[in-house]
């Protein structure tokens, strides 16, 4: 028996370091147009819904084919809001209008170059894993944790050590030769629907990775990520979705 998916794209108004980067034009069409396009194209999802507190941003969403039935309330839309408060209130609210489903896979809008292959891919894998609580996107570490420090006033401490005491310090070896970590990316994730509603919990505790080629997970946060997103479409080093 197939599971039912929907997409959820969060589209908060109050982005701080990029303004209105979530509706801010991209290679000619708004930003979350392109998760709303792949998403779409995926053809995977019984709906496709954009949570957002904006008016504004609900607008644009649905005249690009996504469903805004309800705005998000304000207390959960706040700067250091956790996804937990959204997606526990959008799963309950449509629970309460008898609309259930499976899975959900949260496909945030400020991953572009992610595409419908991207999320077959993801859900597919995600299928064929019968012990999964959820799918995560990583991505290699281009920077290394036993590189990094915690400062404490004139003294300083590894992150992580070599764990084996007569080795050499992690902090001192090439990082060729360090063991292999990933990093989360922002471009997708996939998990059941009674994770959130029972555990209140976004991934639960078996955690599946699903590692993102090239730019798929590329993601933009701060302005240099704007800039370095037109660079990689105007030289056609990535690819966004159609439109």
């Amino acid at each position: 028996m197939s599971k039912k998916i929907i997409a959820l794209i969060p589209a908060r108004g109050g982005s701080k370091r990029v303004v209105n980067k979530n509706i801010r034009e991209l290679g000619g069409h708004p930003l979350m147009a392109y998760t709303i396009a792949a998403a779409k194209k995926s053809g995977i999802f019984s709906r496709i819904i954009v949570s957002t507190e904006s008016k504004k941003i609900a607008e644009v969403a649905q005249q690009h084919g996504a469903e805004v039935p309800f705005l998000r309330p304000d207390e959960y839309a706040q700067d250091h809001s956790p996804d937990i408060d959204w997606i526990f209130h959008l799963l309950n609210t449509l629970h309460a209008e008898k609309e259930d489903y499976d899975c959900f896979s949260i496909l945030r809008p400020t991953s572009p170059f992610r595409q419908p292959e991207t999320i077959c891919r993801a859900w597919t894998a995600f299928q064929e894993d019968s012990g999964v609580d959820s799918l995560r996107a990583v991505e290699k570490c281009s920077q290394h944790p036993a590189k990094m420090w915690y400062v404490q006033g004139r003294r300083m401490s590894s992150v992580i050590s070599n764990p084996d005491p007569q080795g050499t310090p992690w902090h001192s070896s090439p990082y060729q030769s360090l063991p292999e970590i990933h990093v989360q990316n922002a471009s997708l994730e996939i998990a059941y629907c009674h994770i959130p509603l029972r555990q209140r919990t976004i991934a639960g505790k078996n955690i599946m990775p699903f590692i993102t080629n090239e730019y798929e997970g590329f993601d933009i946060n701060l302005p240099e990520d704007w800039f370095l997103a037109e660079y990689l479409i105007n030289h056609e080093l990535a690819h966004l979705p159609e439109i």
